[in-house]
């Protein structure tokens, strides 16, 4: 499957708009004159012109965010057509390896373009000659898109070649209708708009996600507190941060004393969803204090607690 033909229009708008830079492989491509304002959560807004053509969509803002799942959105702002039409077309194009020597190399080295067509959004690939989706390429399964007063597009980083950091521009044409004799989208005499435009490079965005660490959700003890003579145990109920699932399995840590003397753990493992450890507390410890800790581990993740209490 390839880009749709109608894109060639779009492509012959995109090179009258992006003016490659000079710059050596592997560099970052500049963003326009304008700097984006950068806002909490990685999320960056990169402002453009308003008012180029009347008659054409206008794009007045892109925001480009990420999730620590590494879900992309593309949030492009077309206050003048509030609504999505049938005569329009979305693309943006996003050269995800940071690398004008690869890629199409009339563009800054984009390899990808998701193209909005008639409602139906696809994902596109450059493969030496052309952008085409064929058996292989990375599944497109979170590409997604909504509409109102503009067009918010998501994917994962995975599905743009795992990209960390990248650039991009995005294109939007009104006015394409239908030839009633090939069915094919004839966009003649459609209007347009391009960001950048006037030759500014392409936006740069990078992704940063944040180390998940593991939470401690609960931590109790049973009995309250501990007994002479009596087992006490210690539960500590611990969740991964990025996606909230709570540790079922890992190595659990266990660290007991009565006053100066280290008590062994009978127990020190993870079942029914807590970090449990056990100890059993010494006949003539009454009146004396207990310390404790529990601690879980967990593909290199950890959490700990810690309490003290005074032996009945």
């Amino acid at each position: 499957m390839s880009l749709l033909k109608p894109s060639r229009f779009v492509f012959a708008i995109a090179v009258g708009s992006i003016i490659l830079p000079t710059v050596a492989v592997g560099a970052r491509v500049p963003s326009r004159a304008s700097s984006p304002t950068v806002a909490a959560s990685n999320t960056v807004t990169f402002n453009d012109s308003a008012g180029e053509d009347p008659a054409a969509p206008d794009i007045t803002a892109i925001v480009v965010s990420n999730d620590d799942t590494g879900m992309l959105s593309f949030r492009v702002d077309v206050p003048n057509r509030p609504t999505l039409g049938q005569d329009m077309i979305f693309e943006i194009w996003v050269d995800s390896d940071n690398n004008p020597a690869t890629g199409t190399p009339e563009l800054a080295g984009v390899d990808y373009v998701m193209q909005l067509v008639r409602g139906e959004i696809n994902l596109y690939r450059w493969d030496g000659t052309g952008f085409t989706r064929n058996f292989g390429d990375p599944s497109a399964v979170t590409l997604s898109f909504a509409y109102q007063d503009g067009i918010t597009v998501r994917i994962s980083a995975t599905e743009l070649g795992n990209t960390k950091r990248f650039n991009f521009f995005t294109v939007v044409i009104s006015g394409c209708v239908v030839d009633p004799t090939t069915q094919d989208l004839d966009c003649t005499n459609a209007k347009s708009d391009a960001a950048p435009g006037g030759g500014a490079g392409l936006y740069p965005f990078e992704v940063k996600i944040t180390p998940p660490t593991l939470v401690v959700r609960r931590l109790s003890a049973s009995p309250a507190r501990p007994a002479a003579g009596r087992p006490f145990t210690m539960r500590l109920v611990a969740a991964r941060s990025d996606t909230g699932a709570v540790v079922q399995n890992g190595r659990v840590t266990c660290v007991g004393r009565v006053g100066s003397s280290l008590l062994r753990a009978q127990t020190a493992r993870v079942t029914g969803g807590a970090a449990v450890c056990t100890w059993l507390i010494p006949k003539l410890a009454k009146g004396k204090t207990f310390r404790g800790s529990v601690a879980v581990t967990f593909e290199g993740l950890r959490a700990a607690r810690s309490l003290s209490r005074t032996i009945g």
